[in-house]
């Protein structure tokens, strides 16, 4: 995917991508038995970003912890198929993207397929990471087949370089590991995050990946609020998650209010 071709999917040139963060699905520990909350939830969320100008949707499984390093438990993932087309069928023109957690790209593509949704979330496409679930091995070659095979080759693969929450087993030059993700890799984009979901991602490492992937869409993935917009300013789109809760307990409903103020100032950039 080209950066040119972000306004042909969003709607624009620099997306927004709001996080739904569902609450516990069936199966999790923290489950409250009511699939009906968890998607009245999800909409008014999705509400709270929509009204106030979000380009974009995630839905993401953030109560199912602890993870799963690869999730493919039919409950999981029937309750998030179930989640999001709730949200395409409330909000049908609105892009939509799909991350299971923690590392699970043929349960996020075969959501995607199913929903319409455009993109997925994966964290680790190649190299190896170390994670609170243990070791995680990057499966492009099965990804990319598998979304070959089931026919969704429409659905683009957002990937993170160097997920937060990890480390890299053998540490390299991010634009070796960028560029590598983009040429055999085969990401469609990459996203660029800090060390932990407050942390937003260092200057220096959007422009080490923007020399080595100058064509390549970058997504800002973590920790971004009113006061990164320094560093929104200079990737192609952001995700917006942790900075729609002023609390910073992510488990909290979207802000309204402080989703337009975010958006008032990424259009005044």
């Amino acid at each position: 995917m080209k950066r040119s071709e972000l306004k042909s999917v969003f709607g624009t040139s620099r997306p927004i991508l709001g996080m739904i963060h569902l609450p516990p699905l069936p199966g999790s520990p923290n489950y409250q038995g009511s699939m009906t909350q968890v998607i009245d939830h999800a909409l008014r969320d999705a509400d709270a970003l929509v009204t106030n100008g979000i380009s974009a949707m995630i839905v993401e499984n953030l109560g199912d912890y602890p993870y799963y390093p690869v999730t493919q438990e039919p409950e999981t993932v029937a309750a998030m198929t179930r989640a999001a087309l709730e949200l395409r069928r409330a909000y049908p023109n609105v892009p939509l993207g799909i991350n299971v957690l923690r590392n699970s790209w043929k349960s996020a593509l075969a959501i995607a397929s199913l929903v319409d949704a455009q993109f997925i979330r994966l964290n680790i496409l190649t190299d190896t990471m170390v994670t609170d679930q243990g070791m995680l091995n990057g499966e492009a070659h099965l990804a990319l087949r598998y979304r070959k095979a089931i026919g969704a080759e429409q659905v683009l693969l957002f990937c993170d370089v160097y997920s937060k929450h990890a480390a890299p087993v053998a540490p390299r030059d991010i634009a070796t590991v960028a560029h590598e993700m983009v040429g055999r890799g085969m990401a469609d984009a990459l996203i660029i995050s800090g060390t932990e979901t407050p942390v937003p991602p260092k200057k220096e490492d959007v422009e080490e990946v923007r020399r080595a992937v100058p064509e390549t869409p970058i997504i800002l993935g973590s920790g971004v609020t009113l006061g990164a917009l320094d560093i929104v300013a200079l990737a192609d789109g952001t995700v917006f998650g942790y900075g729609t809760k002023p609390s910073g307990d992510m488990n909290d409903p979207v802000d309204g209010p402080t989703v337009k103020k975010f958006m008032d100032a990424v259009r005044a950039l």
